[in-house]
């Protein structure tokens, strides 16, 4: 006798914690899915899970300075000297019109202070 959908998935609900299963759900944009759907057809996979699970034992598999090489960001962000200059002004114009935010520059010169 067959097994019912209802006895099939009591299986598969036991199979699942007995293997400590856990469900990742992860948001990606655009580009990203299109990597992932680059990959299956290279692989000629249908399933993302595989994939992203291929993926994953391929980078740890490259060990720590590997995989650290692998994920690290390609883009460094760099902050120019004119951007960090015109930013620093448009803060301190925004402070102007809310007395008490102004920025003190403390006096470093501590010799003779007393208390110190």
């Amino acid at each position: 006798m067959a097994k019912t959908g209802q006895e099939r998935s009591a299986k598969a609900v036991l199979k699942r914690i007995e293997f400590d299963e856990k469900d990742l759900r992860h948001r990606c944009r655009l580009g990203t899915r299109q990597k992932l759907e680059e990959l299956m057809a290279w692989n000629e996979d249908t399933e993302q899970a595989s994939v992203i699970e291929g993926c994953l034992r391929y980078v740890h598999s490259l060990g720590p300075d590997g995989a650290r090489d692998a994920l690290k960001a390609r883009h460094e962000i760099v902050i120019s000297e004119n951007v960090a200059r015109d930013f620093r002004n448009q803060s301190l114009v925004g402070l102007k019109p809310d007395p008490g935010d102004e920025v003190i520059t403390p006096d470093l010169n501590l010799e003779g202070a007393e208390g110190f």
